[in-house]
C-alpha cells in the first residue's frame, strides 16, 4: 500500500465512522447495522491509537530533552531501543554516522556535569507521523537553546579561539557561551509495546557565541573541522572529540555558511504505511 493509499484508507474509515450505514439500511437488515457498527469501531480504534501514539512520542522526546538538560544521562539509555536492535543509527554532523550502540551511548549517556556548565535546549514545532502499521513513527522538531561553561586556560588552548568569549576570564577560566539552533529528525520504533528512539539525526543550523554572532562565527568556523569533531566540553572544560564514525552519512546536514544558501536538509515526515516505504533520518 502506498502513502496515498494509506491516506485514502484513513479518510474512508473516518467517512464511514461519521456517516454510518444509514437508518434505511439498518431497518431493512439488522445484520448490516451490526457490520457497519463493527467497521465504525475498528476505524475509531485506529484513530484513537494513532492519537495516543503521537502523544507518547511527543512525551518521549520531551522527556529526552529535560533529561539531557539536567545531565541525567543514565536515564536517557532507557529511552533508546535495546542494545542489539537492528538498524540503530545516530548522526550529529557530516563526518559520518554511528551504528554501534556503545558509541551512540557514549554521546547520549556518558557526559560529565562539571561545575559552571549549562545546557538548556527547548524543542518546538513538532511534526509527527505514525506509520499506518503502528510499528514505527517519524518526528521533526526545531530546537533553540544555550550551551555554556568554563574552561581551564590550558584546556582551552586545545580548541580554536572563536569558541570562547574574547578577553573574558571568570575565576581564571575562559568562558564559552553559545546560542544554538538545531533541527532534530527522529525515527521511533515500538519495542515491546513502548515507543523508543531508533534513529537520531541532529541537523545543526547555526551557532552563535554570545559576543560574536552566528555570521562572524560561521566565517571563522565553516572550514575548520573542530565544530564537527567536538562531542562536548568535559571536566575542566576540556574539549572531548567524537569517536570515529562507523560509516558515511546518507543525508547531509546544511549548517549555516556565509557562502551557501539554505536547503531542506531535514525533510518533513509525510503519512506512510511502513518504514520501508519512506526515508529514514
Amino acid at each position: 500500500m502506498t502513502v496515498t493509499a494509506s491516506r485514502t484508507f484513513f479518510t474512508s474509515a473516518m467517512a464511514l465512522l461519521l456517516a454510518g450505514a444509514g437508518p434505511a439500511a439498518a431497518a431493512a437488515d439488522p445484520s448490516a447495522e451490526i457490520e457497519s457498527l463493527k467497521a465504525q469501531v475498528a476505524a475509531l480504534r485506529l484513530v484513537a491509537e494513532a492519537s495516543r501514539d503521537r502523544g507518547e512520542i511527543e512525551n518521549l522526546f520531551a522527556r529526552y530533552t529535560y533529561l539531557h538538560n539536567a545531565f541525567h544521562d543514565p536515564e536517557i539509555i532507557a529511552l533508546w531501543v535495546k542494545k542489539g536492535t537492528p538498524g540503530i543509527r545516530a548522526q550529529y554532523s557530516n563526518n559520518g554516522i554511528y551504528t554501534n550502540w556503545d558509541s551512540i551511548m557514549a554521546y547520549h549517556a556518558q557526559r560529565p556535569n562539571p561545575k559552571g556548565k549549562l545546557t538548556f535546549h527547548y524543542i518546538t514545532t513538532p511534526l509527527v507521523e505514525v506509520a499506518a502499521d503502528g510499528r514505527t513513527a517519524k518526528g521533526l522538531w526545531v530546537m533553540s537553546g544555550v550551551e555554556s561553561g568554563l574552561t581551564d586556560v590550558a584546556a582551552a588552548a586545545k580548541a580554536p579561539g572563536f569558541m570562547y568569549e574574547k578577553g573574558l576570564l571568570i575565576d581564571g577560566k575562559r568562558v564559552w557561551m553559545h546560542t544554538v539552533l538545531v533541527k532534530y529528525g527522529i525515527d521511533f520504533l515500538k519495542q515491546d509495546g513502548v515507543w523508543k528512539i531508533w534513529h537520531f539525526h541532529c541537523f545543526e543550523v547555526a551557532r552563535s557565541p554570545f559576543g560574536l554572532g552566528w555570521i562572524p562565527f560561521a566565517a571563522q568556523s565553516e572550514n575548520n573541522p573542530f565544530s564537527d569533531d567536538l562531542m562536548y566540553f568535559g571536566e575542566n572544560g576540556k574539549p572531548v572529540l567524537m569517536p570515529h564514525p562507523d560509516g558515511p552519512v546518507s543525508m547531509r546536514n546544511n549548517p549555516y555558511r556565509t557562502d551557501t544558501g539554505q536547503t531542506l536538509d531535514a525533510p518533513p515526515p509525510v503519512p506512510y504505511r511502513t518504514m520501508s516505504e519512506t526515508f529514514e533520518y
